[in-house]
């Protein structure tokens, strides 16, 4: 058996590829022991390779297909390249291929498919989860679970479809291999996840990359940060990538190498799947140098011969960081890894903890609301109904699908009525290690630290860990930490850019009527706001610091701000999609926690524009806190005052300082247009996203 599975892996990696030892160990008690396997070893090592030559000799000895969830549809992509090259034949099943599902499925059926790749959130798509699933688990010869981590809260990237496996593992019939793999998970992730699988055989390795090296370069502003890049990209060796921690730094960043001639390209989870594809492409082709990528990419992309990964701000768990980094050096002798953090690190890992799992009462609300249901309800349904954002209800319905709690059904999510216990104490002890590990990020950069590699190392228990004599702690810093004064003037211009648009509202929440508010459907044109101008994003690489620190004070808008403004008002009036007419008044959006800062504003405008300040739109009321659009739109639709207008012949400018759900900008311009105003161009400081 072991010379087939020899046979094998020369197919997948060439003529001369053996088997390291725990890959044969891992084989042998797949194939022959038909045991539950979890593989916590390197990125590089081989992890694919043991379930493709696993699946290979399996299908000889008349076992059934392969099923493989995988957690990117980039990664599944590179998996079914490579197990073409071992004569195995493999499909998936995902949100990008609909067309295909049925040739796939009946390809399945007949036999003719040895490797079945789905993504974990197919395994509670109803239609797949009560009609395909059940077959599927039946016929199985092989599951593998590719990014194991993701089963467990603890990991670093936890997902709640992965959950699902556990009725998967359920199903299936006694006898069958299943593998689980990572190369991030620590001590606590590998018991939780071996626990889930029952009586798993732990093969755990070094987790040393002796093709990295590691580095940290602080550098003063985020127009250093991209100056440096400017000066020395060109110099990194090979192809790469180049992460960001948002999707307006990806575009930021993207946008101004592009235009000091470098060939990259934009990444993130607001591209659509074709540029995905395209983008992908170009680096495994080396038609481009560098991907600039959010953390979409993260555990998606299968390059060996990768020369560098450069960060542009600093992930918030070193487990994450360890996984992005992997992604280089895995066929090369030598790849650079640098990380240039920022000031503005901290307060963006603030914002995505901001979307963790919600507080007890908010999920009673939401198993209240099902309750009260006589029908399934969907997510804009229960926006209507419970004041949370759309991703954070996602991730706790797909937690209480798991428990049991709620069920996805056609329509939407109906509660099962069986208890839920909201378990606090795992919750804290998961925020945390969360909490633990962004001071690890924190301390990670500092000169202080003794090896790079045995600091990440460490943080995953791998107790191997010393240090590795490449890195710049051990070695000595290889990179130039200069710039020049060209690159970084240019990058200042780049960054100082002004303008983001704000589209208008034009259709209302759904479930408005439900909970008593008569508005549904399209907003009629004559009650909407015309399209609007931000300074920028709250996000962004230039403005986004000095924007974040106007907004978390109530003061008078900075001077420098206000230049900022100017330039954005003059780009708005003269630029390539101009406004439609040119304001004839101010207006203000009254504000109960920044009144000093949007009135500042709102006046500092009208002087400079020579322009009337009309008054304000008050809020009539108490004030109630709401972080999603629907609840917004039913706390504040009669509520907006709108001054009195003289008669105008023009539209107003309506100020605030930033533009969260849109819906306050939306509803205060609608009282605007009902007072008369003949339309309304919206003008905020910022943008949240």
């Amino acid at each position: 058996m072991r010379e087939r599975a020899e046979a094998v892996l020369r197919q997948l990696a060439g003529d001369r590829a053996q088997l390291r030892p725990d890959q044969w160990v891992a084989i042998e008690a797949l194939v022959a022991g038909k045991r539950r396997v979890l593989c916590v070893q390197r990125t590089g090592w081989g992890k694919s390779a043991v379930y493709f030559v696993a699946t290979a000799l399996l299908r000889a000895a008349g076992a059934g297909p392969t099923v493989i969830v995988s957690p990117l549809l980039a990664l599944m992509r590179n998996q079914v390249d490579a197990a073409a090259r071992a004569g195995i034949r493999a499909r998936t099943i995902n949100s990008a291929n609909l067309e295909e599902w049925d040739e796939v499925a009946a390809g399945v059926a007949a036999g003719s498919v040895d490797v079945l790749l789905i993504s974990p959130e197919r395994l509670n798509n109803p239609d797949f989860r009560d009609n395909v699933l059940p077959k599927l688990a039946g016929t199985t010869g092989l599951l593998v679970v590719d990014e194991a981590h993701c089963v467990s809260d603890w990991g670093h990237d936890f997902r709640p479809d992965y959950r699902r496996l556990r009725t998967f593992l359920a199903d299936l019939p006694p006898g069958t291999p299943v593998l689980a793999t990572t190369a991030t998970a620590n001590e606590r992730v590998t018991a939780d996840v071996a626990e889930q699988l029952g009586d798993a055989l732990v093969l755990r390795g070094s987790l040393d990359r002796e093709s990295l090296r590691l580095g940290a370069l602080r550098l003063p502003t985020p127009a250093h940060r991209l100056a440096w890049l400017a000066d020395h990209l060109a110099a990194l060796p090979g192809s790469g990538i180049i992460y960001t921690l948002t999707v307006a730094g990806a575009a930021d960043t993207a946008a101004f190498l592009t235009a000091q001639g470098f060939p990259v390209t934009a990444y993130s989870g607001q591209s659509d799947d074709a540029e995905r594809r395209a983008a992908e492409r170009d680096l495994l082709d080396n038609r481009i140098k560098a991907l600039v990528a959010t953390s979409a990419l993260g555990m998606g992309f299968d390059k060996p011969d990768l020369g560098f990964v450069v960060h542009l701000g600093a992930p918030s768990s070193p487990i994450a960081y360890y996984q992005q980094v992997g992604r280089a050096g895995r066929a090369v002798e030598r790849a650079d890894v640098l990380l240039l953090p920022g000031s503005e690190d901290e307060a963006i890992w603030r914002y995505f903890a901001s979307l963790a799992f919600p507080p007890e009462e908010q999920v009673r609300a939401v198993l209240d609301a099902l309750l009260d249901s006589d029908r399934p309800l969907s997510t804009p349904a229960l926006e209507a109904k419970v004041d949370l954002r759309r991703g954070r209800l996602e991730l706790m319905l797909k937690v209480l699908d798991v428990d049991g709690a709620v069920r996805r059904v056609r329509g939407g999510w109906t509660a099962t009525g069986a208890p839920w216990r909201h378990d606090a104490e795992r919750y804290e002890r998961i925020a945390a290690a969360r909490t633990a590990e962004q001071a690890a990020m924190r301390e990670y950069p500092q000169e202080t630290v003794d090896c790079r590699m045995a600091f990440l190392r460490r943080c995953l228990d791998d107790p191997g860990a010393v240090a590795c004599g490449r890195c710049d702690a051990c070695a000595g810093p290889w990179y130039p930490t200069g710039v020049s004064d060209e690159a970084l003037r240019v990058a200042q211009r780049h960054l100082g850019r002004t303008g983001v648009d704000i589209a208008p509202r034009k259709m209302w929440p759904t479930g408005l009527p439900a909970v008593g508010v008569p508005l549904s459907g399209k907003i009629p044109p004559g009650e909407q706001a015309l399209p609007g101008r931000a300074l920028g994003r709250l996000s962004d690489l230039g403005w986004g610091q000095r924007l974040r620190q106007a907004v978390a004070v109530d003061s008078p808008v900075p001077e420098e701000v206000v230049k900022g403004v100017v330039e954005a008002l003059a780009a708005w009036a003269k630029g390539d999609d101009p406004w439609p007419a040119r304001p004839v008044g101010v207006v203000t959006i009254a504000s109960r926690s920044r009144s000093a800062l949007v009135r500042s504003l709102g006046e500092r405008i009208a002087a400079v524009g020579r322009l009337p300040l009309l008054g304000e739109v008050e809020t009539v009321g108490p004030a109630v806190p709401a972080t999603n659009g629907a609840q917004r739109v039913r706390l504040l639709h009669d509520a907006l005052l709108a001054p009195p207008l003289p008669d105008l012949d023009g539209p107003v400018l309506l100020v605030d300082d930033f533009v969260d759900t849109g819906w306050t900008m939306a509803l205060a311009a609608r009282a605007l247009r009902l007072a008369g105003a003949p339309g309304v161009l919206p003008f905020t400081l910022a943008t949240v996203t």
